[in-house]
């Protein structure tokens, strides 16, 4: 009889990267530690954060040993490459991610770069040139608030426990069209729309838990409810 394979244990305590330049008068970063301390109460376990500024971001190995990794609002951010630096060792070392806003659209074209061979992928915002995967949204979305249809059976509609929800963004730019049309065709999975068809979340089939959202669903722990989406990374980030 074949020995049985051990589980490793669960872990009661996590370390979380929150990578992007804190600014304490940005909305979403208010929200951030609320909502991480909120969700590692549910869960009963510790959840310690460390904010690591793009600038000081300059090689992967600065994110060695974190159990998540959260690419936060506010961009530009003030070095991209750390960005980019930590969408990648997310994705190619299997650590639960989570992007939201400035987060979903710097995965987005890292993800453009480095898998669908968009040497060229660029921001609208920060980029004259390029083909771009970011372009200016048709309306603003800053401080709005829109409902969002969720694919089912998918790692946000199980977070969230239903098919159509409703947040906030604080934001200019989203997917390109020309963009959209090539996602499908990867392992990037669009997993929510707004109510015109516009792509707002994304995730990775192929990852434990890689998920990206235009809307700022962080935000709900200022009014004092529960972040789905915190909820998960760090059920996925305990083993």
């Amino acid at each position: 009889m074949e020995p049985l394979m051990e589980l490793s244990p669960l872990k009661d305590t996590l370390r979380i990267a929150l990578v992007g330049d804190y600014n304490h008068d940005v909305i979403a970063h208010q929200a951030i530690p609320l909502a991480i301390d909120d969700a590692a109460a549910v869960l009963e376990i510790t959840a310690d954060y460390d904010w690591i500024a793009t600038t000081e971001l300059l090689s992967p190995e600065d994110l060695v040993g974190y159990d998540a990794i959260w690419l936060v609002p506010a961009s530009p951010y003030k070095n991209v490459d750390g960005a980019f630096i930590a969408a990648r060792y997310a994705r190619e070392n299997s650590i639960p991610f989570l992007g939201t806003c400035g987060g979903f659209q710097h995965a987005l074209i890292e993800y453009a770069r480095n898998v669908l061979g968009w040497d060229d992928a660029a921001h609208a915002e920060t980029d004259s040139e390029g083909r771009m995967v970011i372009a200016p949204l048709a309306c603003s979305l800053v401080e709005q608030t829109d409902t969002i249809e969720l694919r089912a059976n998918t790692l946000i509609a199980k977070a969230y426990g239903r098919q159509e929800i409703e947040e906030g963004y604080h934001c200019n730019y989203g997917v390109s069209p020309e963009f959209a049309k090539e996602l499908e065709s990867g392992d990037m999975r669009v997993t929510g729309w707004d109510e015109q068809g516009e792509i707002r979340a994304v995730e990775l089939v192929t990852h434990p838990f890689f998920v990206a959202t235009l809307f700022q669903h962080e935000r709900g722990a200022l009014a004092g409810r529960p972040v789905p989406l915190v909820q998960a990374m760090l059920y996925a980030a305990r083993g």
